[in-house]
Protein backbone atom coordinates (compact mmCIF):
# COMPACT_ATOMS: atom_id res chain seq x y z
CA UNK A 1 0.00 0.00 0.00
CA UNK A 2 2.96 2.38 0.72
CA UNK A 3 4.69 1.45 -2.42
CA UNK A 4 1.02 2.02 -4.43
CA UNK A 5 1.31 5.68 -2.75
CA UNK A 6 5.15 5.75 -3.86
CA UNK A 7 4.59 4.81 -7.22
CA UNK A 8 1.59 7.23 -7.86
CA UNK A 9 3.67 10.02 -6.52
CA UNK A 10 6.50 9.20 -8.57
CA UNK A 11 4.79 9.23 -11.67
CA UNK A 12 3.21 12.98 -10.80
CA UNK A 13 6.20 14.40 -10.20
CA UNK A 14 7.48 12.80 -13.40
CA UNK A 15 4.25 14.59 -15.16
CA UNK A 16 5.03 18.00 -13.68
CA UNK A 17 8.52 17.75 -14.86
CA UNK A 18 7.13 16.68 -18.56
CA UNK A 19 5.02 19.17 -18.52
CA UNK A 20 7.37 22.18 -17.17
CA UNK A 21 9.99 21.39 -19.90
CA UNK A 22 7.43 21.26 -22.46
CA UNK A 23 5.84 25.07 -21.32
CA UNK A 24 9.28 26.41 -20.38
CA UNK A 25 10.47 25.13 -24.14
CA UNK A 26 7.16 26.29 -25.77
CA UNK A 27 7.83 29.73 -24.46
CA UNK A 28 11.35 29.79 -24.98
CA UNK A 29 11.20 28.80 -28.66
CA UNK A 30 7.58 28.11 -30.13
CA UNK A 31 5.45 25.20 -29.83
CA UNK A 32 6.36 24.35 -34.04
CA UNK A 33 10.12 24.58 -33.33
CA UNK A 34 10.07 22.17 -30.41
CA UNK A 35 9.81 18.40 -30.53
CA UNK A 36 9.26 15.61 -28.17
CA UNK A 37 12.81 14.73 -28.07
CA UNK A 38 13.84 17.99 -27.19
CA UNK A 39 11.11 18.10 -24.32
CA UNK A 40 12.25 14.38 -23.24
CA UNK A 41 15.91 15.54 -22.74
CA UNK A 42 15.06 19.15 -20.90
CA UNK A 43 12.53 16.60 -18.73
CA UNK A 44 15.30 13.85 -18.45
CA UNK A 45 12.92 11.14 -19.65
CA UNK A 46 12.87 9.28 -23.05
CA UNK A 47 10.66 10.19 -25.71
CA UNK A 48 8.43 6.85 -25.17
CA UNK A 49 7.77 8.32 -21.36
CA UNK A 50 6.84 11.78 -22.52
CA UNK A 51 4.63 10.16 -25.41
CA UNK A 52 3.19 7.86 -23.00
CA UNK A 53 2.11 10.42 -20.61
CA UNK A 54 1.18 12.26 -23.35
CA UNK A 55 0.17 11.04 -26.79
CA UNK A 56 0.65 14.30 -28.54
CA UNK A 57 2.50 17.69 -28.76
CA UNK A 58 -0.81 19.36 -28.37
CA UNK A 59 -2.43 16.88 -25.37
CA UNK A 60 1.30 18.42 -24.06
CA UNK A 61 0.44 21.34 -24.71
CA UNK A 62 -3.28 21.49 -23.35
CA UNK A 63 -2.75 19.65 -20.46
CA UNK A 64 -3.25 22.11 -18.25
CA UNK A 65 -6.36 24.50 -19.75
CA UNK A 66 -8.07 20.94 -20.15
CA UNK A 67 -7.59 19.84 -16.34
CA UNK A 68 -8.81 22.92 -15.45
CA UNK A 69 -11.97 22.80 -18.32
CA UNK A 70 -12.92 19.71 -16.80
CA UNK A 71 -12.65 21.15 -13.10
CA UNK A 72 -15.21 23.80 -14.49
CA UNK A 73 -17.68 21.40 -15.97
CA UNK A 74 -17.65 19.49 -12.76
CA UNK A 75 -18.16 22.31 -10.76
CA UNK A 76 -21.48 23.13 -12.77
CA UNK A 77 -22.77 19.78 -13.03
CA UNK A 78 -22.29 18.86 -9.91
CA UNK A 79 -23.62 22.02 -8.69
CA UNK A 80 -25.85 21.42 -4.97
CA UNK A 81 -29.60 21.35 -6.16
CA UNK A 82 -30.59 24.83 -5.58
CA UNK A 83 -27.28 26.48 -6.35
CA UNK A 84 -27.17 28.83 -9.83
CA UNK A 85 -24.89 28.02 -12.17
CA UNK A 86 -23.31 31.56 -12.00
CA UNK A 87 -22.88 30.96 -8.22
CA UNK A 88 -21.17 27.89 -9.05
CA UNK A 89 -19.00 29.64 -11.54
CA UNK A 90 -17.87 32.26 -9.51
CA UNK A 91 -17.16 29.45 -6.55
CA UNK A 92 -14.70 28.20 -8.82
CA UNK A 93 -13.07 30.59 -10.17
CA UNK A 94 -12.52 32.18 -6.93
CA UNK A 95 -10.96 28.41 -5.87
CA UNK A 96 -9.41 27.42 -8.95
CA UNK A 97 -7.61 30.79 -9.40
CA UNK A 98 -6.88 31.52 -6.12
CA UNK A 99 -3.23 30.69 -6.29
CA UNK A 100 -1.34 30.19 -9.23
CA UNK A 101 1.62 27.79 -9.49
CA UNK A 102 4.78 28.05 -11.34
CA UNK A 103 3.36 25.84 -13.65
CA UNK A 104 0.83 28.28 -14.34
CA UNK A 105 2.80 30.82 -14.81
CA UNK A 106 4.73 29.10 -17.50
CA UNK A 107 1.29 28.18 -18.99
CA UNK A 108 0.64 31.59 -19.29
CA UNK A 109 4.00 32.42 -20.76
CA UNK A 110 3.66 29.67 -23.46
CA UNK A 111 0.23 30.81 -24.80
CA UNK A 112 1.58 34.61 -24.42
CA UNK A 113 4.21 33.30 -27.50
CA UNK A 114 2.04 30.81 -29.18
CA UNK A 115 -1.59 32.68 -29.37
CA UNK A 116 -2.93 29.80 -31.66
CA UNK A 117 -2.41 27.05 -28.09
CA UNK A 118 -4.68 29.94 -26.30
CA UNK A 119 -7.30 29.55 -28.94
CA UNK A 120 -7.53 26.15 -28.61
CA UNK A 121 -7.58 25.88 -24.85
CA UNK A 122 -10.27 29.01 -24.98
CA UNK A 123 -12.29 26.68 -27.45
CA UNK A 124 -12.32 24.08 -24.90
CA UNK A 125 -13.37 26.39 -21.84
CA UNK A 126 -16.61 27.84 -24.79
CA UNK A 127 -17.59 24.63 -24.71
CA UNK A 128 -17.87 24.17 -21.36
CA UNK A 129 -19.23 27.48 -20.54
CA UNK A 130 -22.13 26.54 -23.36
CA UNK A 131 -23.01 24.19 -21.31
CA UNK A 132 -23.83 26.27 -18.52
CA UNK A 133 -26.01 28.15 -21.04
CA UNK A 134 -27.98 25.34 -20.84
CA UNK A 135 -27.81 25.08 -16.71
CA UNK A 136 -28.76 28.89 -17.22
CA UNK A 137 -31.73 28.30 -19.56
CA UNK A 138 -32.96 25.52 -17.39
CA UNK A 139 -32.95 27.47 -14.72
CA UNK A 140 -34.85 30.39 -16.55
CA UNK A 141 -37.36 28.31 -17.94
CA UNK A 142 -35.99 28.94 -21.46
CA UNK A 143 -33.95 27.29 -24.34
CA UNK A 144 -30.39 27.20 -24.58
CA UNK A 145 -30.63 28.29 -27.87
CA UNK A 146 -32.66 31.28 -26.94
CA UNK A 147 -30.69 35.10 -26.77
CA UNK A 148 -29.96 35.26 -23.25
CA UNK A 149 -28.64 31.99 -22.31
CA UNK A 150 -26.50 32.10 -25.63
CA UNK A 151 -25.17 36.31 -24.66
CA UNK A 152 -24.49 34.79 -21.29
CA UNK A 153 -22.53 31.94 -21.91
CA UNK A 154 -20.25 34.25 -24.56
CA UNK A 155 -19.71 36.99 -21.58
CA UNK A 156 -19.15 33.85 -18.96
CA UNK A 157 -16.71 32.26 -21.68
CA UNK A 158 -14.93 36.02 -22.35
CA UNK A 159 -14.78 36.45 -18.44
CA UNK A 160 -13.16 32.75 -17.77
CA UNK A 161 -10.55 32.96 -20.52
CA UNK A 162 -9.55 36.60 -19.37
CA UNK A 163 -9.23 35.42 -15.73
CA UNK A 164 -7.25 32.18 -16.26
CA UNK A 165 -4.23 33.65 -17.68
CA UNK A 166 -4.32 37.00 -15.36
CA UNK A 167 -6.21 36.19 -12.11
CA UNK A 168 -6.10 39.08 -9.90
CA UNK A 169 -8.91 39.44 -6.83
CA UNK A 170 -9.98 42.84 -7.82
CA UNK A 171 -10.55 41.28 -11.42
CA UNK A 172 -12.89 38.39 -10.26
CA UNK A 173 -14.90 40.76 -8.30
CA UNK A 174 -15.58 43.21 -11.48
CA UNK A 175 -16.12 40.30 -13.78
CA UNK A 176 -18.42 38.42 -11.29
CA UNK A 177 -20.29 41.68 -10.98
CA UNK A 178 -20.29 42.22 -14.52
CA UNK A 179 -21.49 39.03 -15.56
CA UNK A 180 -24.52 38.90 -12.50
CA UNK A 181 -25.40 42.52 -13.47
CA UNK A 182 -25.92 41.02 -17.59
CA UNK A 183 -27.94 38.40 -16.28
CA UNK A 184 -29.86 40.21 -14.20
CA UNK A 185 -30.94 41.88 -17.19
CA UNK A 186 -31.91 39.06 -19.31
CA UNK A 187 -36.01 38.12 -19.06
CA UNK A 188 -36.91 35.35 -17.40
CA UNK A 189 -39.35 32.86 -18.92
Amino acid sequence: MMSEGLRERSKARRREAILRAAYELFAERGFEATTIADIAERAEASARTVTLYFPSKLDLALAQSAAMADRLAAALRERRPGRLAVDALEEWVREELADPSELDDLSDRMFDLNPQLKAIANARFAEVVEEGARLLAEEQGGDPGDFGPRMAAAAAAAIVSELCHRPEAADIDAAVAFLRAGLATLPSQ
